[in-house]
């Protein structure tokens, strides 16, 4: 079995959790997942099987979120995991006010990830340093917001706002709850998180653990196809003969003109439509050859 599971993670499994339970169903060594959900949060996590877990890194990288983020607390993790450290009523906020405090992360913005989170510095991840008690410098980092919308607006003691975002990889939402209560100068932390979009894949379309049992005993689990999860990719056809030699792992005189040469990966498939793998098209004294990445097909089989 190889190819990818679309799964609706639940709260409170850690991505990890959600692979070795795959693993399990499935009886696969070979399980990887793309982009780390936290544990409180839900929705699409990606998951690799088989030989596809050398295709995470081809994936498309932008995802996005369902968000609520609530004003007037502060917490040790910037969400509601964490200790509260502070609180401030934010009975005097509203939409009008936040708006525009909300607009500023929209756009490419330099962001500080939460202490509590996966980055490594110095080697060690940062959450182990914060839960062991040890400061760290936390490095700042540029990431693409490409939308914030708001879908609700609930005013109170601690307000709430609900919002859809669009962004870029290695984007916290934590982060935009804790800066956008620092712009407010009242606190604010992620009350609730649910990704509808990761890596191509979308939440309408995605399988609960519970749903990808059913399947496994009624027999009728299929896995999304590898390049079905690649096609923002641009894609090169090979004659059988050349299909061969190229998932042996032979450069190949290329005098076609790829959608985009310069191009990191592009999608190669054997005349027949079998996906075959990832080259790339680079430059030689000879002139243009199109070159294996990651082979996925067995030379045998082609």
């Amino acid at each position: 079995m190889q190819g990818f599971l679309n799964l609706n993670k639940p709260a409170g499994w850690t991505s990890h959790d959600c692979v070795a339970k795959v693993r399990r169903l499935l009886h696969l060594k070979r399980v990887g997942h793309g982009g780390t959900l936290d544990p409180a949060a839900t929705g699409v996590l990606p998951i690799a099987l088989g030989k596809a877990t050398r295709l995470l890194q081809y994936m498309q990288q932008d995802k996005a979120y369902q968000a609520t983020i609530r004003l007037g607390v502060k917490t040790t993790t910037d969400d509601l995991e964490g200790e509260v450290v502070a609180t401030h009523s934010g009975d005097g906020l509203t939409l009008e006010k936040v708006l525009p405090s909300l607009e500023q992360f929209e756009g490419k913005i330099q962001q500080v990830p939460p202490i509590y989170s996966a980055i490594q510095v110095k080697g060690k991840r940062l959450y182990d340093l914060a839960r062991a008690g040890e400061s760290a410098e936390v490095p700042e980092r540029t990431v693409e917001i490409y939308q914030i919308e708001v879908l609700d607006w609930r005013p109170g003691e601690f307000p709430e706002i609900d919002v859809a975002i669009a962004c870029g990889s290695g984007t916290y939402i934590r982060a935009i709850a804790r800066d956008l209560g620092v712009a407010l100068n009242t606190g604010g932390v992620l009350a609730s998180l649910t990704r509808t979009q990761s890596s191509g894949f979308d939440l309408a379309d995605s399988l609960t653990l519970e749903e990808l049992e059913a399947h496994l005993q009624q027999e009728t689990f299929q896995p999304v196809p590898p390049e079905a999860a690649l096609d923002h990719l641009a894609a090169l056809t090979l004659l059988a003969q050349d299909a061969r030699l190229w998932c042996l792992g032979q450069r190949l005189p290329w005098n076609d003109t790829p959608t985009d040469t310069s191009a990191n990966a592009l999608r190669v498939h054997h005349e027949n439509g079998d996906f075959l793998g990832i080259g790339q098209v680079i430059y030689s004294e000879t002139g243009l050859l199109l070159a294996p990445q990651m082979v996925f097909a067995s030379a045998d089989g082609v």
